[in-house]
């Protein structure tokens, strides 16, 4: 029966990895919550309708989020709009129709449920602590709601999806919840005069470990830099930043960054996956177990991972860095999420969905682009140097690179120049210096970098 079936994937010779094939179900119906429909559009439903349905209250008046990914009320008005299908979606052969439905008898499986734990969890009597649905649904004082039978050690369909329809509500402790009532951050570093827009709020205050959420929207011409028991171990969630530069020096458990454009990212390590969708000219530079990226336009990766990056649909002209910072906490931080510094696959993507014959979606930064990137902040710590050092060709670039330096500095010495001519000189080096940094749009960089007046305001928090 497809419940007790597993989908494996070779690894290597003697490991193997396995995906639950009900939850793997789950997973690909839930991409129609980005489903784009022409019917829709037009007449403001979903098509095909296998049956009629009515509509959670209150869930699309309560949708003020542009982005749907973000959106929680969409996310729970979609369940609860195909609970129906998703459930027979888990159904053993034996309990549809031959047109392949329910019926007022169907039994759901023990395993089904838990697959369902997949997309919905829940709390007593909304209590801090979060537990699966399968943990609530075979809890003893539930069973006549949730329809379990401790002699057939299943659940009947009839009574499972009234129990949750009757229970289902938005997640308090996503995207939706925590711009709209999570507490402000405040930063080690924020420039004033452009923050009308943007909004950063987070949910750690008040959520449990495992559902720790930061939100930043719409920062645009900022640097902020934080790192903070409040950004430990939380999801990062980032969306519309333009023209900024954010430094996140903590361990973070994982990272979204979503419509973003010419801005720069410094992460602290990522222990899950660091995914980005739809952003054009950005750079980042992190330590994550995973990256993947879909739709990104002109964007730099300095990664260190242990596995090999994934480049979705949608990606053009891609570039490739060995992860080449470091800050004074990082190696501590890689420790607490258990990354290391080998192996390292930052040089070998795979292409995992090529739309046509051109393989020139990636490239590696040749040696001659590369430089080492400074964090320019003060932090305690023994980190002094890269972790895992850099490849070998990356590192000869450099000592070529600094023995130029040597060269011309000795030339300059040699030229025995007269007071006079030193001061010329050097206005001309700073002349042509302030050229490039206007050039580059390194000037914006640096200046925002200048600490903000005496008594100006942060956000609390």
């Amino acid at each position: 029966m497809i419940d007790r079936l597993k989908c494996g994937f070779g690894l290597h010779r003697f490991s193997v990895l396995s995906v639950d094939t009900l939850q793997f179900l789950l997973f690909l119906y839930i991409q129609q919550l980005n489903k784009v429909s022409l019917r829709t559009s037009l007449i403001g439903e979903e098509w095909p309708s296998p049956r009629s349905r009515s509509q959670s209250p209150d869930l699309t008046e309560k949708s003020n989020c542009h982005n749907k990914n973000w959106n929680d009320y969409s996310h729970q008005a979609f369940v609860y709009d195909h609970l129906s299908d998703l459930l027979e979606l888990l159904l053993d052969p034996e309990q549809l129709t031959a047109s392949f439905h329910s019926t007022h008898s169907s039994l759901v499986s023990r395993e089904a449920v838990v697959a369902l734990s997949f997309l919905i969890e829940g709390t007593i009597s909304r209590a801090r602590k979060v537990y699966p649905l399968h943990e609530l649904a075979l809890w003893q004082p539930l069973h006549a709601d949730s329809g379990f039978s401790k002699i057939s050690k299943t659940f009947s369909f009839y009574k499972l999806e009234t129990w949750l329809r009757s229970c289902l509500t938005g997640n308090p402790f996503g995207t939706s919840a925590c711009l709209k009532s999570g507490k402000k951050l405040a930063w080690a570093h924020q420039v004033e005069g452009t923050t009308k827009r943007a909004k950063i709020a987070c949910n750690t205050h008040v959520a449990p470990r495992m559902h720790r959420l930061v939100v930043m929207s719409q920062v645009y011409k900022q640097t902020l830099a934080k790192s903070s028991d409040t950004l430990v171990g939380a999801h990062v969630k980032i969306h519309r930043c333009n023209e900024s530069f954010i430094y996140l020096l903590s361990p973070l458990r994982s990272v979204t960054i979503e419509k973003c454009r010419n801005s720069i990212f410094v992460l602290g390590p990522v222990g899950t996956t660091l995914h980005l969708h739809s952003c054009d000219n950005v750079k980042v530079i992190a330590v994550c177990h995973r990256l993947s990226i879909s739709s990104t336009t002109a964007c730099v990766f300095h990664i260190l991972t242990p596995t090999r990056p994934l480049i979705l649909s949608g990606n053009q002209t891609v570039t490739f860095a060995p992860f080449h910072t470091h800050y004074p906490m990082l190696e501590d931080h890689m420790a607490r999420t258990g990354l290391a510094t080998v192996p390292n696959y930052w040089d070998n993507p795979m292409v995992v969905c090529r739309e046509n014959s051109d393989t020139s979606v990636f490239r590696l930064l040749p040696p001659c682009e590369f430089y080492v990137f400074i964090i320019p902040f003060e932090m305690e710590g023994d980190t002094t140097e890269i972790p895992g050092g850099l490849p070998s060709v990356y590192q000869k670039a450099l000592g070529q690179r600094e023995q130029k330096i040597q060269i011309w500095q000795k030339t300059v010495k040699e030229a025995h120049l007269t007071k006079d001519q030193r001061k010329q000189f050097q206005v001309l080096v700073e002349n042509k210096f302030y050229e490039w940094l206007i050039n580059t749009g390194h000037r914006q960089q640096l200046d925002s970098l200048v600490p903000p007046a005496a008594g100006s305001k942060q956000a609390a928090g």
